[in-house]
Parts: structure tokens; C-alpha cells; sequence
């Protein structure tokens, strides 16, 4: 399949923007891109390549991190691109893929909610395919047909494990998915949370299918959300697509140089234990979760979070925040009526989470407090 037939022909069309130091490498006498010839910062405590470089635009596409990444994920190297984040992949998709007025995502609701601000951004319209109201699960047929219609939405927003249910794409169901958007629409599953299951990743599954593309960050499991790194996997063809619509430096020369200490091998071993002892604590909120008289549902799901529903949301979080412990609430959000996202912190975290509920009597309050969902 041709997957620039689902771009927008202006996209395809356009020449984009060439960077000065897309154009030329970084050695030699750099008197290209109107960049000053001394740094201004100086720490010697630093990383020279922190900041000792400045002055100078970092790659646009750093090589190193690019190999690192796909090195991580098991891809060819042509099929990573670095983006700011998750978020940062969404926007591009929707904005190369989506013609204003035109086209639509498809969105499961309940769930993370930038994949609707993309597409609102873009003028792009939003396909619903509702979760089912009492189990939350995928409405899979639903999918299926909407990908059957006359006018198919353009992407199709899927999350594994899901924000903030926390369940699992089927890997048959995804394969069907594919098979029946072939020619109509990207479909793209966001991995945000997959370092946190056991499940194989769907990025093995790129190469094969050139309509498909995997979100990953290094925000969550390597914990380093401050960094806002992230990459879209995808074929050669989608990335260079994307290519057109990024902005000519998307990571800053610090970023670039912390996100290569993930991969230091004695930062590794720390990162695969941070996701054991997350997990362990998990095991452990859930049991106490279960045994509260005032939680109706525990969704516990696949990552390094729990969906509860309980008798009062708005109760809790107030009570949660009156002690200095904020939770996430969803008092607007569809079918998440009365539920709390609840974090896996550290063990001495979930002790105060533990007392905090254990003081929780939601017939002594009547607030209705809460977050956003996102």
C-alpha cells in the first residue's frame, strides 16, 4: 500500500523547510546557520556536551540516539524518528494524515485525551467508538465497521496497555485492524505504558505493514517525563512524511545528551529495576484496594497505574488532597463516572496513600472536586 495516498496531498506537494545543519555536518568553521561562535554557560560540573555546544544547533535527528532507540525497540534505524515526547508524535500524525474539515481520527473513549486536542487543533474531525459503559473494554466490531464506512476516519488512535484502563490491544484483533485499513486509514498504537507488561511490543510488527505506527517515550518506565523524549516507529515511507512537518530541531542539545545516558549499561540495570519495585508495589495497592468497602471496581490493568471506581470521586480527591496526596479524578469525562486514577509511587508513597484511605469516609463529605482527564 502506498501510504502517501493517506497524506495530505499539500503535504506530499510542499518542499519543506531544509536546516542549516541538515544541509551541512557540524565540523569544520561553522559560519552557516547565524549561530554564535562561544557558548555563554560555563559548569564544570557538567557534560562538555552539555553545554559546551550551546551555541550550536544539536542534530536534527540525532544518529546516536536514533540508534540507541531502535537498537531498544528491535528496528531498523530508518524507522525511528525522535519527537518531543508521545504528544509530539500525535501532533505530527494528525496534522501530515488529516485534512482540516475533511478527515477524522478515530477515538475510543474513555482515554487519553491529547489524541482529541490533535485532531480539534487540526480541524479534523473525531469518530467515537465508545468503550463498552460496564466493562470499559474495546467495542472491536465498532472499529471495524467505522473502518467500513463510506468515509473512514484517516487514523485510527489505539493505546497498549490503555490510559487510564489499563487493558491490552489484542494482537489478533490488531492484525484484523490492519488488515481491514489497508488503503483507508493509519492506524497507530500508542506504547506509552508498554514497558510495564509482558507482553511483546507491536513495534515488532512495523516492518510488515507500512499503514502502521508504534508510539514509545522514555517518560514513563525510564522515568525521565521531564526530558520529553520520545519516537514514532513507522516505515521509512511514514517518517519521511513526518519529516516534512517537524520542526527543524526538535530536541534540545541537554535533552540529547541526558536521554544518551539512559542507555549507560549501569543506568539500565536501575531503569529494569525501577519497573520491578513499581510493579511489586502495584501487586500490593491492588490487594489493599479491593479490601476498601467504599471501592466498587479496580481496574488494575497492565501499567504502573490503577482505575478505581469507589462510592464518592469527588470525596476522595478532595480527601486525598486535603493531605497533601493528589489523585487523579474524571469528573467530566465519559463512562468514568465516580472513578480515580490512582499512580504507583514509592513504598513510602503508598504507605501515606494507605493511611489517607484508610481515614476516607465518603459520607462525611459531599465535595465533587476532581482532575481532568488526560
Amino acid at each position: 500500500m502506498n501510504v502517501a495516498g493517506l497524506a495530505r496531498p499539500d503535504i506530499v506537494a510542499m518542499t519543506p523547510y531544509c536546516s542549516a545543519r541538515s544541509e551541512a555536518s557540524a565540523d569544520g568553521i561553522l559560519l552557516n546557520a547565524n549561530e554564535s561562535p562561544w557558548p555563554l554557560i560555563e559548569d564544570p560540573q557538567a557534560r562538555s556536551d552539555e553545554v559546551d555546544s550551546l551555541n550550536r544547533y544539536p542534530e536534527p535527528q540525532h544518529a546516536e540516539l536514533r540508534r540507541r532507540l531502535a537498537d531498544l525497540y528491535g528496528l531498523p534505524i530508518n524507522h525511528v524518528l525522535l519527537s518531543r515526547g508521545s504528544d509530539d508524535g500525535i501532533d505530527l500524525l494528525v496534522r501530515v494524515f488529516c485534512r482540516a474539515g475533511v478527515d477524522t481520527v478515530l477515538d475510543t473513549p474513555p482515554g487519553f485525551g491529547m489524541y482529541r486536542v490533535a485532531a480539534q487543533l487540526q480541524g479534523a474531525g473525531i469518530t467515537d467508538v465508545p468503550r463498552n459503559a460496564e466493562t470499559l473494554d474495546l467495542d472491536r466490531n465498532g472499529i471495524l465497521q467505522a473502518l467500513q464506512g463510506q468515509t473512514p476516519p484517516r487514523i485510527v488512535f489505539l493505546t497498549s496497555p490503555a490510559n487510564p484502563t489499563g487493558d491490552l490491544v489484542d494482537p489478533d484483533f490488531l492484525t484484523e485492524l490492519l488488515k481491514t485499513a489497508s488503503g483507508r486509514a493509519l492506524v497507530v498504537v500508542d506504547e506509552a505504558y508498554a514497558e510495564f507488561t509482558a507482553a511483546r511490543s507491536f513495534a515488532a510488527m512495523v516492518p510488515d505493514y507500512s499503514h502502521l505506527v508504534v508510539l514509545r517515550t522514555l517518560s514513563k518506565a525510564f522515568a525521565s517525563a521531564g526530558l520529553r523524549c520520545g519516537a514514532v516507529l513507522a516505515q521509512p515511507d511514514v517518517i519521511g512524511l513526518l519529516m516534512r512537518a517537524i520542526p527543524p530541531y526538535p530536541l534540545a542539545t541537554p535533552v540529547l545528551s541526558l536521554a544518551l545516558r539512559l542507555f549507560d549499561s549501569d543506568v539500565r540495570k536501575r531503569q529494569r529495576l525501577l519497573v520491578r519495585r513499581i510493579m511489586r508495589n502495584k501487586s500490593a495497592l491492588t490487594k489493599r484496594l479491593n479490601g476498601r468497602p467504599f471501592v466498587r471496581r479496580v481496574w488494575a490493568g497492565e501499567a504502573n497505574f490503577i482505575l478505581l471506581r469507589v462510592d464518592d470521586a469527588g470525596a476522595l480527591v478532595q480527601h486525598c488532597a486535603g493531605l497533601g496526596i493528589t489523585i487523579r479524578g474524571f469528573p467530566s469525562a465519559v463512562m468514568l463516572d465516580n472513578c480515580v486514577r490512582i499512580s504507583v509511587g514509592s513504598s513510602e508513597e503508598m504507605a501515606r496513600l494507605d493511611a489517607a484511605l484508610e481515614a476516607f469516609q465518603p459520607g462525611n463529605s459531599t465535595a465533587t472536586a476532581g482532575n481532568r482527564n488526560g
